[in-house]
């Protein structure tokens, strides 16, 4: 691993608060059976012709279903450009983001290389077209650059996490800038979504959160077990690509849009920016 790869100070000791009241374990157990049904109908789809064919809207639809059948709420602010090149970023939290940026606008997913050689997942996740980056390889940088472009010239979307890492969502990390240079490259507008996860639709919860040394599986059943859970995707204002002369003007600009109210949204109820440091609860 190398010394430069992102990491967060976000731990599930530090920072991952228990839920108040969780859910009784049958309930808990029957919403990961609704969640693992969900995810063996999107498999049957991946594994036929049929899946190129699958509307938009449709898939927007099945990834609310997952979020919401594990017992999360789910609450959309704004909307995404419907067709074209589009790099969609945002902050990364949890395993439930992939999903939750699946309901803006269907994308290609960013992953790191390593699941790519994942028994059964690896070749399932290449088929659904997700797109793989050796994070600790420099070198390979250009090359992913590269075919993020050619994804997005063909007018794609593609889904990726800046940060480079999960944060509880009480702090937050720089964006990195690498896939930036792809949406510059390819003349395509950037949409930067803000992921916020609730506790009964007040203060902002690390239930969700998938940080440090947690488990997938831990993870998973905090949030399956947990009550009152709201998950909290506001898309922001897009970016023109074409206004920024590099990708360090462009990854500042998305990042700081990530702050602005959406359309329709006044000021004053997006709440205040968390801290770059170690949240401490």
């Amino acid at each position: 691993m190398s010394a430069w790869l992102p990491v967060a100070p976000c731990t599930p000791a530090t920072c991952v608060e228990p839920s108040r009241a969780a859910v009784a374990a049958p309930r808990a157990v029957l919403r990961l059976a609704a969640v693992a049904v969900l995810l063996l109908a999107a498999v049957a789809v991946v594994l036929t012709p049929v899946r190129r064919r699958v509307p938009a809207a449709v898939v927007a639809h099945w990834s609310r279903w997952v979020v919401r059948a594990a017992g999360v709420r789910v609450r959309v602010t704004g909307a995404a450009p419907p067709a074209g090149g589009l790099l969609l970023v945002a902050n990364h939290v949890s395993w439930l983001d992939i999903p939750l940026l699946a309901a803006v606008r269907p994308a290609r997913m960013l992953a790191k290389k390593e699941i790519r050689h994942w028994p059964v997942a690896g070749a399932l996740a290449a088929r659904g077209g997700v797109l793989f980056i050796e994070r600790d390889r420099l070198r390979a940088l250009p090359d992913t650059v590269a075919a993020l472009a050619l994804a997005l010239r063909t007018g794609a979307a593609v889904a990726a996490f800046p940060e480079g890492s999960t944060w509880c969502g009480r702090a937050h990390g720089a964006y990195r800038r690498a896939v930036f240079q792809a949406a510059l490259d390819a003349e395509v507008p950037v949409q930067p979504v803000r992921l916020r996860y609730r506790a009964w639709e007040r203060e902002v919860s690390t239930a969700a959160a998938f940080v440090g040394a947690d488990t997938l599986l831990a993870s998973v059943w905090r949030v399956a077990s947990a009550r009152g859970l709201t998950a909290e995707v506001e898309v922001c204002p897009v970016v023109p690509a074409g206004r920024h002369l590099d990708r360090r003007s462009l990854a500042e600009a998305a990042e700081a849009a990530r702050w602005t109210p959406p359309p329709g949204v006044p000021h004053g109820h997006q709440g205040k920016a968390p801290s770059k440091s170690m949240c401490v609860l």
